[in-house]
């Protein structure tokens, strides 16, 4: 996200109100700065989401909201981290979709995970975007099924990208993969964003993009959309048939994004940061800006939340207990 959508999206939030005192024992709270730890390094979804959602929060909550970036091991480092923090309210964390796929890879790969999703409470869901099955335009497939057909025909020969094995694009395409009863070749990449670039090249043949990255290559004639992730049709590719729409049962993804804390955290200090970061991102400003990075806002908190992530952690634990241990 360029620097001044960034600004643009959280100036007009410098007058906002400070918070009502909206939680009966929350005490204090909060009367010092509180951290939001992002997992990965700066750049990332959970970075670009973090900052302005930060921003906002600093100017609500009238203390200061220091976005720290502590990335390792695919976002394990930074998480278990939170999920030890003290329960005071004064450590966040800014999560990603892969907060339940990570301990399960580790014990996958014979490891004690680092934390385990129970450790951590969630407060808001912020952002919430499916991930669209894209091909190269000069490809011969034109719809799902076209492929899902060359596929069971060559088992194996047709390459999928990933962002690396266990990340976001590597799932996604497993639960597709297996619902179809197919075979691809995965080729893991450093990022997201250089699967992209091989797909473009001509050397890749499939890929689970977020909708972001690819809506332009697509309304430029370069990549074509077969399909979306989504319960409902993405914005953007309102022609884009849904999995479930064809009949894959549990081919849902979003690379999402989440406010959580520790579990302990007491429950007047969760509801008074849920509160507040519903205010930041009721505002049509914050709105913009995410939307300017590709991340429309897809708030969601209290039991809607709770339902939607554990139905969405089921469905990933799933998928990759599909793809087994990676050697």
């Amino acid at each position: 996200m360029r620097r001044r959508d960034l600004l643009a999206g959280t100036a007009a939030l410098a007058a906002a109100p400070a918070l009502p005192a909206l939680a009966q024992g929350a005490g204090d709270w909060p009367s010092h700065a509180i951290q939001m730890v992002v997992a990965f390094p700066p750049g990332g979804q959970a970075d670009v989401t973090a900052r302005p959602v930060a921003a906002a929060l600093e100017r609500i909550l009238r203390q200061p909201v220091p976005v720290v970036n502590q990335a390792g091991a695919g976002g394990i480092i930074g998480t278990a981290r939170v999920a030890r923090a003290p329960a005071d309210g004064y450590t966040a964390l800014m999560a990603l979709s892969s907060l339940a796929m990570l301990p399960e890879s580790e014990r996958l790969q014979g490891r004690t995970p680092a934390y385990t999703v129970d450790q951590l409470a969630p407060v808001a869901r912020i952002t919430a975007d499916p991930t669209v099955l894209v091909v190269p335009a000069a490809s011969p497939w034109r719809s799902v099924a076209e492929l899902v057909a060359d596929a069971k025909a060559r088992p194996g020969a047709i390459t999928f990208g990933s962002a690396g094995n266990y990340s976001t694009l590597h799932v996604a395409m497993a639960m597709f993969t297996g619902a179809a009863g197919i075979d691809l070749l995965h080729v893991p990449f450093q990022g997201g964003g250089p699967a992209l670039t091989a797909m473009l090249s001509g050397t890749l043949d499939t890929l689970a993009s977020g909708p972001g990255p690819a809506l332009s290559q697509v309304r430029d004639g370069r990549l074509r959309a077969l399909a979306s992730w989504g319960r409902e049709r993405t914005p953007g590719f309102e022609e884009v048939p849904t999995f479930l729409e064809l009949g894959f049962a549990e081919v849902e993804f979003y690379i999402w994004t989440a406010l959580l804390v520790p579990a302990a955290t007491p429950a007047a200090i969760r509801e008074k940061l849920r509160a507040a970061t519903r205010q930041a991102c009721d505002d049509p400003d914050l709105q913009r800006a995410l939307t300017a990075a590709g991340s429309p806002v897809a708030f969601q908190d209290g039991e809607a939340l709770e339902r939607f992530l554990r139905d969405d952690s089921a469905r990933l634990v799933r998928a990759v207990q599909r793809i087994g241990k990676v050697d």
